[in-house]
């Protein structure tokens, strides 16, 4: 399942914000915008996937899509959202065409801004420069 989300992440890092990265195992412990959407395979099983991205790599984003410098709080929020709506809605598409468990997936929602402190099964990290988007995976009716 973490597969293909990884894949998704990374071709958005491809894409949209066109600068090499690289992929690291583990959440980063920074404060970071956290967000989460739902999913539902078609063997019933239910996951939340958690996208928590740096503020200064949401900005990247926010530069890249609405042309900002330096976006307020609530404007990296709604970034936040859309990018996790990009990436598992893009993880979806590629589950499918793999034949590879696919899935359903609810509306994205803001948790907090913090560090990350959910109990998960996986979870991978890309690191843009010193900027880093971490993406995990947990059970919910495991």
């Amino acid at each position: 399942m973490l597969a293909t989300i990884e894949e998704a992440s990374k071709n958005f890092c491809i894409h949209q914000i066109r600068l090499p990265y690289v992929v690291e195992n583990g959440v980063s412990n920074k404060r970071m915008l956290i967000t989460y959407v739902n999913i539902e395979t078609q063997d019933t099983k239910k996951y939340r996937v958690y996208v928590a991205s740096e503020t200064s790599f949401m900005q990247r984003v926010a530069k890249v899509f609405l042309e900002e410098e330096q976006s307020d709080q609530e404007t990296l929020i709604d970034m936040a959202l859309e990018t996790t709506n990009l990436i598992v809605g893009s993880a979806k598409v590629i589950a499918q065409e793999l034949n590879k468990n696919p899935y359903n997936i609810e509306t994205p929602h803001f948790e907090k801004f913090d560090r990350f402190d959910f109990n998960i099964d996986e979870s991978k990290s890309i690191i843009i420069g010193n900027d880093v988007i971490s993406i995990a995976i947990k059970e919910l009716n495991g």
